[in-house]
This record gives structure tokens, sequence and C-alpha cells, in this order.
């Protein structure tokens, strides 16, 4: 009589070989994010110590920093605006810093009244002012309303920095500094973008403290 497997035991081996599966995913996902975060080459640990330099040389001479995306680049600009508004490592004033997502009754007038295309420069043009610095995040440095917002910025005489990707795209001809993660996957890119922020947010505290 042939014997048969309980339908529990068949279940249970498969679970085991979905976790092993799982556990593979997220260890190659750990080690590539690891590998991105190391093979940041000195010149582009060099670009981040001088945006942190002209970001905190913008504050100390009462300017603002201004930070725009799309997505989850979006989210990370608001994010790091929230990190000079409130606090990130010490106790120390508010910082003035903005994320042009924030406001989206600015956002969709912009978009159903002009163009999706307009929606970060109309805000530049009517709320930077010279000696602001302007952040554009694109993962592929090619969206179209970043692009604007940095036209914008440099027409305004205002200091540019893009965070990007491998490629770089267009934003590269637009940044007084461009730093670019070595990779073309948007989550991954994202994942470092993160980082580079939050380095920004400590090396300003740092640099006020003092």
């Amino acid at each position: 009589m042939t014997s048969m497997r309980s339908p529990k035991s068949s279940s249970v081996n498969s679970t085991g070989s979905l976790s092993e599966i799982s556990c593979r995913f997220v260890t190659s996902v750990l080690k590539e994010t690891s590998r991105l975060h190391a093979q940041l080459s000195q010149g582009q640990i060099e670009l981040m110590a001088q945006a942190a330099a002209l970001m905190t040389q913008a504050i100390r001479a009462g300017h603002k920093i201004i930070w725009f995306g799309n997505g989850g680049s979006a989210t990370q600009g608001q994010h790091m605006a929230g990190e000079f508004v409130g606090r990130f490592q010490h106790n120390r004033r508010s910082l003035p810093s903005i994320s042009l997502t924030e406001n989206m009754a600015s956002v969709t007038a912009i978009g159903n009244d002009y163009a999706f295309e307009q929606i970060f420069s109309r805000q530049i043009e009517g709320l930077a002012q010279s000696g602001d610095i302007a952040i554009g995040l694109s993962t592929s440095g090619n969206s179209p309303n970043v692009l604007e917002g940095l036209r914008m910025a440099k027409k305004l005489a205002i200091t540019t920095v893009g965070l990007t990707g491998q490629t770089a795209g267009q934003m590269v001809q637009l940044c007084d500094i461009c730093i670019c993660v070595p990779s073309k996957i948007t989550a991954r890119i994202q994942e470092v973008h993160l980082t580079i922020g939050h380095i920004l947010c400590a090396l300003v505290d740092e640099a006020l403290s003092r």
C-alpha cells in the first residue's frame, strides 16, 4: 500500500522552502545595499562634504534648504526637511528647510492650471531666494519636473544639489554638486539616498554646534 504525506506535512515542507528562499532574498538585498554604500567613491564622499558645507553656510546666513522629488524621493525630501526643522541628533534651534511636495494645494493647482512639469519650478520661483540651497532628488536624473525645478533655481542664481543614480541623466548638467549612487535600481538608489540625507543632516548639525 502506497503511503501518502499528510497535507500538514506538505504544508510545513512548503513553508520551510519558501522561508529559505525569502531568507536568501533578504540576505542578497542587504549585501547589495551594503556594497553600494561601500562603493561610494572618494569623489562622491567629498561632494557630500562640500554640499554640507554649502548648506551650513546658507543656514548661517539666514537662508533655507529646499528639497523636491517624486514618489519615494518626495517623501525622502519631506523626511530631510523634517530633520532640519525638528531635530536630528542634537537639541538645537529649528533650521529653515522645506519640501516642495508638502503643500498639496500648490502642487495640484500648478499641475492642473499649468503642467505637472512645473510643480517645482513655480514654487521655487515664488518661494526661493538667492542664497538658498535647492536639492533635487531623481533616481534616473531625468524627472522632467525635477529638471525644471533645477533650471529655475539656476536662473535665480540659487546653488543646486542633485541626488541621483549611476547614470546621472540630465541632472548632472544642472547641479553645482551632483551625488550619484552607483546603481540603476530605484529601490537601492533610494536606500542610499536616505543614508546620504542623514549624513548631510549630521554634518550640518555638527558644524552648527561648534
